[in-house]
């Protein structure tokens, strides 16, 4: 597995999305957003689990996929250029659009919250 260039932290994640949405992640409003179909066929939850403490599974290729919350893997959200090509990514798999700032906020909020 590539090392990762440990130049953030869901902390600073966190204080960059809510900036710029003007306001603090909401870990409630994150966790509805986590686990609601947008329209689409899928949510976070469909690969990610509904609890994304523990290994999850590509809805469609079936491939492991590492616990997305950082309490249960430190790797998570400590590489920006990996945090923007997977919001990116998964954003579009399920909402068929970016994810608003807001939006990233609240999600980190959370997951940053699971222990």
């Amino acid at each position: 597995m590539p090392a990762h260039a440990a130049d953030t932290t869901i902390t600073q994640q966190l204080a960059h999305w809510s900036a710029q949405a003007g306001r603090p992640g909401d870990a409630g409003r994150g966790q509805v957003f986590f686990n609601s179909r947008h329209g689409g066929e899928w949510s976070c939850a469909s690969c990610h689990g509904t609890l994304p403490t523990g290994p999850g599974r590509h809805a469609n290729t079936g491939k492991t996929v590492d616990p997305l919350a950082p309490a249960f893997n430190p790797k998570a959200f400590t590489d920006s250029a990996r945090v923007e090509k997977w919001f990116r990514r998964n954003c579009k798999d399920v909402l068929s659009r970016e994810c608003s700032a807001a939006e990233k906020a609240d999600l980190l909020a959370h997951l940053g919250g699971l222990r």
